[in-house]
């Protein structure tokens, strides 16, 4: 398993990328991958299709995982 420099929870600045100066907590790690979810960077959309006939479908939003070598430690969790 990989260690990562950073946890859940923490607050850290992206520093690569479309996103890059963005800041944002850690929502999820994936120390496999060596990804990290970020709240409110790399927002992507799914489009879903209505269930019943006659409802309309949706737009869904919800961030990607980037790459943990894309972000830096501003403030660890307390």
């Amino acid at each position: 398993m990989i260690k990562l420099s950073v946890k859940t929870g923490d607050q850290v600045m992206v520093i690569a990328g479309k996103n890059k100066g963005k800041k944002g907590k850690i929502l999820q790690t994936f120390p496999k991958l060596s990804r990290v979810v970020v709240e409110g960077v790399n927002i992507s959309k799914r489009h879903l299709k209505s269930r019943r006939t006659g409802d309309a479908g949706q737009k869904v939003e919800f961030p990607m995982p980037i790459h943990v070598s894309n972000v830096k430690l501003i403030e660890t969790q307390s």
